[in-house]
Order: C-alpha cells, then sequence, then structure tokens
C-alpha cells in the first residue's frame, strides 16, 4: 500500500474506537498543554525580570563608595567617602568604553507645595544634565536641567509623576515652587512614568536635583555616594567596568595588596544571572510537565498492543493475501504517530489558552515563543514513534497461520 493509502486505512482503525482513541490522546493533550504553559509562565517570568534591569538605565553599571572599618567592625558600601566628583569626570575622560557618566548623592527630606506635604521614597537624588539619557528616562513635560544648572548650583528640580500626583493634586507642578527641606526650587519638569523596579519600589516617587546642589545647600558635603556609568554598548560593559576599576584604584594610589575603596555592579552581570536562574525554573517546569507526555507516549504504547491483540486475526488475513512485514508495521506506527499529532495540536491549543487565561486571572506574565509550540510538534512525532514502534514491529512479526488461527 503507498502511504496515502496506509494513513486512510489507520485513520478508518482508529475511528472505530472514537472514545479509546480520544482517552488516549488525552494523556499527550494534558503533556504538551502542560509544557507550552509552564515554558511560557518560565519566558514570561524572564522577559519581566529582564524588562525591569533595562528599565533601571542604558548598558548601566554602578560606581559606589567603598566600605571602611570601624573599631573591627566593617561597614558597608558607601561607609565610606571615596569618590568625589574629579573621579566622575575621570571616568568620562579616560575610560574609552564608557560614554556617560553622572555624579550621584542622596538626601532626605519633607517636600512641602501649599498646605500639602510628601516625602519620597525614593528619596531626592542629585545628578548631572546626562542623568534622563543614562537612565532612559526622558522627561514627559517641561525640560529637564542643563549643565549650567549644575554649575550654578541652581535651585531647580524635576519630579517623578508619583510626586506629582500627590504633592499638587492635579495641577500642573511646572513653574510651581515646592519646598525640599525649607529650602525653595522651581519644579521644571516631569518625568515620564517608569513605574516599579525588580525590588517592587516606586521610581516614579522621587525628586531630581543638581548634585551640586544637593551638595552646597541640602548636605554640606563635597564628595559624591555614586558615579552612574553608560558604556558604549551592552558587551562594552565589562570592559568599561575593567577600565574603571583600574583608573580607580590609580587615582586612589591603592597598592598591590590593598583592596579597591569603591564598588562597580554591573547590570550587565545581574541580568545574566537573572536570565540563567530563569533559564533554570523554565526547564524544571517544562521537565516536570515532560513526565506527562512519557505517561501519555505509555498510554499509546499500551493501547497500541491491545489494538495488535484484537487485530491478529485482521492481520492474519492480511498476510495471508500477500501484504508485507513491512506495510503491516507502516499502518500501526502510522496509527500511533496520528494519535500522538493529533493529540499534540489540541494540546498546543490547550498550552496556549491556559496561558492565556493564566495572564489574565492571575496577572502572571507569559509568553509563548514559537519555538516551543515548533518544539512540541516535533516531541509529539517523536513519541509516536517510540512508542508506536514495539507494537507495529510486534504487528509486522506475527505468523500469519498462527494469526488466522487466532479466536
Amino acid at each position: 500500500m503507498n502511504l496515502l493509502l496506509t494513513f486512510r486505512v489507520a485513520i478508518r482503525a482508529l475511528g472505530r474506537n472514537k472514545l479509546r482513541s480520544s482517552l488516549t490522546m488525552l494523556g499527550i493533550i494534558i503533556g504538551v498543554g502542560a509544557v507550552i504553559a509552564m515554558v511560557g509562565i518560565g519566558q514570561g517570568a524572564s522577559a519581566t525580570i529582564q524588562a525591569q534591569i533595562a528599565n533601571l538605565g542604558n548598558n548601566m553599571l554602578f560606581v559606589m563608595s567603598g566600605s571602611m572599618n570601624f573599631g573591627g567592625m566593617r561597614g558597608g558600601a558607601g561607609s565610606s567617602n571615596t569618590l568625589t566628583p574629579e573621579d566622575a569626570a575621570a571616568i568620562e575622560a579616560e575610560c574609552p568604553a564608557v560614554r556617560a557618566v553622572s555624579p550621584g548623592v542622596r538626601a532626605n527630606g519633607q517636600l512641602v507645595f501649599g498646605n500639602l506635604n510628601w516625602v519620597a521614597s525614593s528619596q531626592i537624588q542629585g545628578t548631572n544634565e546626562k542623568f534622563p539619557d543614562i537612565r532612559s528616562w526622558p522627561v514627559a513635560v517641561g525640560e529637564f536641567f542643563t549643565e549650567g544648572d549644575v554649575r550654578t548650583a541652581a535651585r531647580v528640580c524635576v519630579i517623578g509623576k508619583t510626586v506629582g500626583d500627590n504633592l499638587f493634586e492635579g495641577a500642573d507642578p511646572v513653574g510651581q515652587t515646592m519646598r525640599i527641606r525649607n529650602l525653595p526650587f522651581r519644579v521644571i519638569g516631569i518625568l515620564s512614568t517608569k513605574g516599579q523596579n525588580q525590588y517592587g519600589q516606586d521610581q516614579d516617587d522621587t525628586v531630581i536635583v543638581p548634585y551640586t546642589t544637593a551638595q552646597k545647600k541640602m548636605i554640606s558635603r563635597t564628595d559624591i555616594s555614586q558615579v552612574m556609568v553608560s558604556a558604549i554598548s551592552p558587551a562594552a560593559t565589562f570592559t568599561a567596568e575593567k577600565q574603571i576599576t583600574e583608573l580607580l584604584r590609580q587615582r586612589h594610589k591603592l597598592g598591590a595588596n590593598q583592596e579597591n575603596d569603591f564598588f562597580v555592579r554591573n547590570l550587565t552581570d545581574v541580568a545574566e544571572a537573572a536570565d540563567q536562574s530563569s533559564k533554570i525554573m523554565t526547564n524544571l517546569l517544562a521537565s516536570i510537565a515532560g513526565v506527562s507526555l512519557l505517561v501519555g507516549g505509555i498510554g499509546i504504547m499500551n493501547i497500541m498492543l491491545v489494538s495488535v491483540t484484537e487485530r491478529t486475526r485482521e492481520i492474519g488475513i492480511r498476510m495471508a493475501i500477500g501484504a508485507r512485514s513491512a506495510a503491516i508495521r507502516r499502518q500501526f506506527l502510522i496509527e500511533s504517530i496520528t494519535l500522538s499529532v493529533v493529540g499534540g495540536v489540541f494540546g498546543i491549543l490547550v498550552g496556549v489558552g491556559a496561558s492565556i487565561t493564566i495572564s489574565k486571572t492571575l496577572s502572571w506574565p507569559t509568553l509563548i515563543s514559537p519555538w516551543s509550540i515548533f518544539a512540541s510538534v516535533i516531541f509529539s512525532i517523536l513519541v509516536g514513534v517510540a512508542f508506536g514502534y514495539y507494537p507495529a514491529r510486534k504487528a509486522a512479526g506475527l505468523d500469519p497461520i498462527e494469526a488466522l488461527r487466532y479466536e
């Protein structure tokens, strides 16, 4: 028989026991659906984490002040005031892998406008005019402060949307004067909405001022707490990290055996670590769901063995009138593949539907990739071949005479 005729015979044979065939496919449907849904959940979580990290800035590195020992007690990052604006300027001028740099200082304080007050949970940040570019955070309304504002330590500020909504209650903040730590500041812009970071902190609850203003008029310090750095490309972040480390060690006159008095945090490292963790979790979820595919394959083999036993006399008659063993083997193999492929197609629909349902009802991000669907189809075919080969071989190996005697 040719392949098309063999397929028609296989479909007719499966149609004789529709309920049994449907229940057999159920294992494959559940297996494929579970794999697609689990992979979708894992990839959705990974994409969300990567988006949150990318939301922090453009190829970013953070250079922070180092730690200090106090009577045998070691402080954390930032406990030692080791960074200066001159360090930031040197990083930008002498590190080829660095594209832009912004010194950073932080302050706490109450924000007041009229009879309303607000305390920014993200603190008051002092930066320079390159902050929007480095953080990929454009101004939605108004404008950002300029290099001249930084140079003259002007009392201007740019606020986040959360601060604007809570402090100005619907009024246009741009052009208004608010008080920060009892000092008047003119609001010149509102940052675009950024949302929460990976730690759940509201990034829009912030106030940005020139770092020189924060240094001279708010905290009375000449050092800076951190330097925000943007590398020329994602791949260049590691080169930039090395160049910054070597430069600062030289500027701080650290000996070969001395520890760094600063920290360089590469967000690419954080992204790669998060991506690796997400891949491990996705593979784990897919492996667990894959067990149900294995169970479904065993179900197919079991039903095909039952089918061979039930149709022993039919096989004997076909052999007696000239059917070859290869044709018998091909027929049962195609029946097995048909069960698994049809089950796989329905499983894809179930998996996509489950992913959409999970995303909408539980607000859990899911991401269905074409490769997971393609892999599910290929895997379904392989299951049909792997678990259908033994029953097909058993059917093809029957003795025609013994098969005709079978009752």
